[in-house]
């Protein structure tokens, strides 16, 4: 069977010298060998994310980072922003945690607004508010850099950041944002294989949990900077072969550089953005459509389903239905993420447009 490209929301294309990167023969997670690939992995990560924070990479989806933000920094109360499935995720996890969760719910489609952020921040104390850069299901993209600055006169919360669809593909001045943990998924915007997660956690939040009497043990802070510290290594056995697949995609985005790399991204967002709106319409609230997914309304009533099948038995072109029973058919989304160009994505916008009579 011939393989699909992918224009699904994650996972993405893969370098084939990326790929032939994991043949190498296994060693010791406690060997010189490993200590060199961690390191440089670590370093070259702060180096293309242009941030001085702390960095953990896990074997572990994003996910378990949004459980280990809600367990170690969180004491009583959670403060949530949703607009879609993936930030009522963290939201969920919070309340499995037993904390106390407040939400700030929008309609999906609609962006977490700054002012709203405020409002509830000077009412009530929190430990720490849950924000996500791009909500996969709906192609929000939110404003981020305008909420660190609400953020700035509330220091004694923490601004937690689900980026897992974004970070690699979207810039966000981490430092400058203040920004306390953001992490993400490397087979996104990353364009690595699933299977490992990455965090960048503001010492404050180290610090913070460092205090606690009980924290997360597998995706905690304090147990994997300080191992880092002392070993260059992870605490626990990680997946070897994906870190050298890692290490491998990371100098090439470091070769492009973060801002090429986010300029990239963006002409393939507006160019599918301009081509949705020839043909369908766009999804997301406008002036905040996400950068790296674009969530298009099917007002053509097209058979999304149909359509994605054939685009993939006649094209080998893979692309994603809507989120949910929610959006289900009466959208549909294309990832223009990770090493994709302009001329990938209109390879599959002239695919939907054969087979679907446009």
């Amino acid at each position: 069977m011939k393989d699909k490209k992918l224009y699904i929301p994650g996972p993405t294309q893969v370098r084939d010298e990326v790929i032939k990167a994991m043949d190498e023969p296994m060693f010791g997670h406690r060997m010189e060998k490993m200590t060199e690939l961690f390191t440089t992995m670590v370093e070259d990560t702060k180096k293309f994310l242009g941030t001085d924070k702390h960095v953990i990479i896990l074997t572990a989806s994003g996910t378990e980072f949004m459980e280990t933000s809600m367990m170690n920094l969180v004491d009583k109360k959670v403060l949530c922003a949703t607009c879609g499935s993936f930030s009522e995720r963290q939201a969920n996890i919070a309340d499995r945690l037993g904390k106390d969760v407040t939400r700030i719910e929008y309609e999906w489609g609609k962006a977490v607004k700054p002012e709203d952020v405020r409002e509830h921040l000077e009412k009530d104390d929190y430990d720490v508010f849950t924000c996500v850069m791009n909500e996969t299901s709906t192609g929000i993209r939110n404003p981020l850099e305008e909420i660190g600055e609400v953020m700035e006169d509330h220091p004694d919360t923490f601004f937690v950041v689900d980026a897992i669809s974004a970070l690699g593909g979207d810039y966000i001045d981490i430092d400058g944002s203040n920004i306390d943990v953001i992490f993400t998924s490397v087979q996104k915007a990353f364009a690595m294989p699933p299977g490992l997660a990455v965090c960048v956690v503001d010492d404050s939040a180290y610090q913070h949990e460092k205090e606690k009497e009980s924290a997360s043990w597998y995706g905690g802070f304090q147990r994997n900077i300080d191992y880092y510290k002392k070993k260059g290594q992870t605490h626990s056995t990680p997946a070897l072969s994906l870190m050298l697949a890692y290490r491998k995609q990371m100098k090439y985005m470091l070769e492009e550089g973060h801002k090429e790399r986010d300029k990239r991204h963006k002409d393939m967002a507006e160019y599918t953005r301009d081509w949705a709106y020839e043909h369908f319409d766009m999804f997301p609230e406008k002036g905040y459509m996400s950068q790296t997914v674009s969530t298009i309304k099917n007002t053509q009533e097209i058979d999304v389903a149909g359509t994605i099948q054939k685009v993939n038995e006649k094209y080998d072109l893979a692309f994603a239905n809507g989120y949910g029973s929610k959006l289900k058919e009466k959208t549909f989304r294309i990832g223009h993420m990770g090493e994709h160009t302009v001329e990938d994505i209109k390879e599959l916008t002239d695919a939907i447009e054969d087979v679907a009579g446009l």
